[in-house]
Formats: structure tokens, sequence, C-alpha cells
């Protein structure tokens, strides 16, 4: 592989599962991805989902890191204008303080919620609008200057966080461009503007204290099976459960597959339109293509297999191919 690999774990609460047993395979899954050699591993902030565990964001990542030694834990990412900036910077002060060199801070300004949720949350819903201002507020919070007189993080001041901007359109590539910031496209779910965003980034991007020079992160899911047709199986069982989400409707396997087919089934497909489906050998040979093609620095992929033990072995089987491991 020619750019390090990553993981984004969504948490997801399969079908039978309690959360109790999601957050168990994630503690199962950052154990393992340490050892396959994968850089770092995330998780997003996302409230009122019946199937994923991971709305208390940055409990999870302390939980994590705590049952790992090596491998980097994040956010990505957290919607900060559903908090305070001084509380995010007081969480993860203290999370790089428990672990120091290990955490990171990945910010979106998406509510992660519907707009009812957003409300329970006591979000503004102009809160977005400031986000700009909240990057730079939470940023001199984790540094050593804070932009509120008077106001420090305890912890998090002089920790150095590193912040990444996450998105999926123009707006993040620029406000990370112009910061000096990591960009992580969201092209997992949302491929439609990752090209012209790419583009944008790199070419408005100004070096700052945090980074030097552009640093893009792309999203990909995988599916990595015995056989292509195994692979195939999977993914079709991942765009039924994409639709349901989508409709909030429980669906039979057959409805589903009509569905998809019909015009309103679109959306679903065109959600994974960067995927790498097949083989281990066949899922390598497009994540190297996919690499290319969002002129990424580095691959953020989440397992699209509707099982456990085939999600945990498309992670494995793409870090064996990838020469991360040889186990």
């Amino acid at each position: 592989m020619g750019v390090p690999l990553s993981i984004l774990d969504l948490a997801n609460i399969g079908r039978g599962e309690t959360a109790d047993d999601s957050l168990r395979a994630s503690i199962d899954l950052a154990q393992r991805a340490e050892r396959w050699g994968y850089r770092r591993i995330w998780y997003a902030e996302h409230h009122n989902m019946p199937r994923i565990a991971s709305s208390a964001t940055s409990v999870i990542i302390g939980h994590i890191a705590a049952h790992t030694s090596s491998i980097r834990v994040g956010a990505g990412g957290i919607m900060l204008p559903n908090h305070a900036p001084l509380t995010v910077a007081e969480q993860f002060g203290t999370l790089e303080t428990l672990h120091p060199g290990r955490i990171d801070l990945g910010l979106g300004r998406a509510p992660g919620s519907d707009q009812q949720t957003a409300q329970a949350l006591r979000r503004d819903p102009k809160a977005a609008e400031s986000f700009p201002q909240d990057v730079q507020e939470l940023q001199g919070y984790l540094g050593e200057k804070s932009l509120v007189q008077g106001v420090e993080a305890v912890p998090g001041k002089g920790t150095g966080v590193p912040l990444y901007i996450l998105g999926s359109s123009l707006f993040g590539a620029k406000l990370a461009a112009a910061l000096g910031l990591p960009y992580s496209f969201a092209s997992h779910f949302a491929p439609n503007a990752l090209e012209d965003a790419v583009a944008v980034y790199r070419n408005q991007f100004t070096p700052s204290e945090q980074l030097s020079e552009p640093h893009v992160i792309a999203g990909v899911n995988i599916i990595a099976a015995d056989t292509t047709e195994k692979a195939q199986e999977q993914f079709q069982a991942a765009k039924r459960s994409r639709l349901r989400l989508l409709t909030r409707r429980n669906l039979t396997r057959q409805e589903a597959d009509e569905a998809l087919e019909s015009p309103a089934g679109q959306q679903a497909r065109q959600m994974l339109t960067y995927s790498a489906v097949g083989t281990p050998d066949e899922a390598k040979e497009y994540l190297d293509g996919f690499a290319k093609h969002a002129r990424a620095d580095e691959l953020m992929v989440t397992s699209l297999a509707p099982e456990r033990e085939a999600w945990l072995r498309s992670f494995e089987k793409v870090a064996e191919v990838s020469g991360m491991t040889s186990s």
C-alpha cells in the first residue's frame, strides 16, 4: 500500500446485538488494528441512532486508548456546534494528558443527528455559522495562548492535541487550507465533491505551526472476503442496511433489493460509490487506485461487512495484502 491506512469504527450495533456487544467489539478491533499496523482508529459523534453506539465520543476514545498502547485514537469527528469549545478542549486535553502523543481531534460542523435531536442537545440552530471561529478558539485553548482572556483549559493548555477538519464540501476544504490543518474528506458516504474539495485544499493550503504541507485523508469502504462472490453478497447486504437507515423502514430483503433498483434507492447506492469490494487482492488494487484518484496521503477505511467475523476479517485481510502484517 502506497499510503498509510487508518480505521473509522462506526461502532455499529448489529442485528441481535446490544450497545455493550458493540463497544466490546470496538475494543477487540482496536487491539487487533494495533497489531495489524493501522496508523489510527477514529470514532464519530452520532446521536439518536439505534444502530450506532459512539454518541459519547470522548468517553469511547478514552476507553479504547486505555485498552491499547500505541495506535492513535481519536474523533472522526466531534460535531463542534453541539459543544462549547472550552468543554471539548478540557475533554481532549484530559485524554492527551492520560495518553500522551496518541489523541486526535477531528472536527465537523454537521449536527450528527436530526433536527429534533439537535434541539434535545440544546444546539443553537445558528451554531454552525461560527464554526471557523470556534475551531480557532478551541485551538487556542489547546495551545499556549487562549483567545479568550482569563479563560484556560485545564487540562488542555499546552497539550497541542492535533486538529483535523472533517468535511464533504468545499467549505471544510477552504477552512482546513486557511488554518493549515489536515483535511479528512467523508468520501465513504458523501463522494460527490471529493475531487473538487481536495483540489481546493491543496491549492489554497497555508502552512501552520501544526502542519507544513497539506495532508489529505480520504474515507473509503471495504469488504474483503475469500471470493468475489462472497464479498458482493456482503456488499448487497450493506446496501440494504443503508437503505433501511435512510428510510427508517424495516424492509424485508426482497423489498430492499427492489427498492435499491428503483430511483428511490439511488441515494443509498450513490453513498457507497467508493467501496473496495472483492478478494483481498482485489480490495488492495481498488484502494491503490482510489488513493491516487483522491490524491490522498492516508486512507480511512471502514468495513461494510454485516457480520462481526466478516467485519474483522476485512480489516485483517486488507492489512495483510498491504504488507502491514503477516499474521
